[in-house]
């Protein structure tokens, strides 16, 4: 079959990332010097124009037609265990990029992958990062974006750095309203299923529920305290631990809402009635609170609003440093509204026997 002709050329013409090689600066830095951006030296602007020059790098019509216009290219790099927390969450980003006249960019990564993953985004052109959990407590990806200088807004997080735009609730605070809302129903053994280590708002979350146990003097046995890893595999296991103590707790309290699915699965696998038998309360409020039955008790985390904030962000951050100025916005630190929902799986403590498993 005869090769279209030019095709070959085509294949062979220079990349972006072939013109920042050359020059000896990052994609992201090239893309702002084709871009016009001021905030780039003018010694490295030079740097990169030679290198264009001596590559005869082009970018394509649909580079040209996106660096001429206002439109921006948003990348959301994911590796979650939550499929209804993600799926909220890109809700709240398609939508408000619509509305900023931005494009979104979804790239999901493996555990060890994420560096690859985020050349692969740069290397594509995209202005700037927004992270999920638990991506935006990642000290090599955060690392990695502040050594290239790329806008970044870390989502739910709770150590979120200086230099870093951020969105989230004060997790802390939530976790300690939802123990506190247990003990004033009559519990005192509250169990606690943990999320995933590796997540700040981890750790937040069973400092409140500690917090809330010391305040109003409940069962504070460790044993009450069960390790998951924000999925729903790690509920089931969690959950089994619980109520298999000599003394069980009355309430569980998972740290998101599909591991307290997974201690409600448990309690019917054991014919334990929610809430009669065992109340049963979860964290996010995500489309999984209600459908599952009894429908969760939960906290919301309004996982789409701060999507849309994040977003928000991030375009004035991309914006101001096209415009001149240093980006960041004084690096803000967003901290949104949470409710505390009640709905059918939480009750007083029975004062009878429970029926045995």
């Amino acid at each position: 079959m005869t090769e279209p002709r030019g095709s070959r050329r085509q294949r062979n013409a220079p990349t972006i990332s072939d013109v920042a090689a050359h020059a000896g600066v990052s994609p992201m830095t090239v893309s702002r010097v084709i871009n016009h951006e001021t905030s780039v030296r003018e010694a490295t602007r030079i740097r990169v124009q030679e290198a264009i020059a001596t590559l005869r790098y082009a970018p394509s019509p649909a580079a040209r037609m996106l660096a001429g216009g206002d439109e921006l290219r948003l990348g959301v790099l994911h590796t979650t265990t939550s499929l209804f927390y993600f799926s909220e969450f890109l809700v709240g980003c398609l939508d408000q990029a619509s509305r900023q006249s931005a494009q979104i960019i979804v790239e999901q990564c493996a555990v060890g992958a994420e560096l690859a993953a985020i050349d692969h985004l740069l290397n594509g052109g995209v202005d700037g990062l927004l992270l999920p959990p638990p991506l935006g407590d990642a000290e090599p990806v955060l690392a990695a974006l502040r050594a290239r200088d790329v806008p970044v807004v870390a989502v739910s997080t709770g150590r979120a750095p200086e230099w870093a735009l951020s969105v989230s609730i004060d997790d802390r605070q939530a976790a300690y309203e939802m123990t506190r809302h247990l003990g004033a129903l009559g519990h005192r053994r509250i169990g606690f299923i943990t999320g995933a280590a590796n997540q700040s708002a981890s750790g937040e979350r069973l400092a409140g529920y500690r917090d809330a146990l010391t305040d109003f003097d409940l069962d504070a046995d460790p044993a009450l305290v069960a390790e998951g890893t924000f999925g729903y595999r790690s509920g089931l296991d969690a959950a089994e631990r619980l109520l298999d103590l000599p003394d069980a707790p009355t309430a569980i309290f998972a740290s998101n809402d599909d591991m307290a699915a997974a201690t409600i699965a448990i309690a019917h696998r054991r014919a334990l009635d929610v809430p009669g038998d065992l109340t049963v309360c979860g964290f996010d409020d995500s489309a999984l609170a209600t459908t599952v039955w009894p429908e969760l008790t939960t906290i919301r985390q309004p996982v789409s609003d701060m999507a849309r904030t994040a977003v928000d962000l991030l375009v004035r951050d991309i914006r101001q440093r096209r415009s001149g100025g240093s980006g960041g916005g004084d690096h803000p630190h967003v901290v949104t509204d949470y409710a505390l929902i009640r709905r059918q799986s939480d009750a007083v403590p029975r004062r009878r026997p429970r029926p045995s498993s």
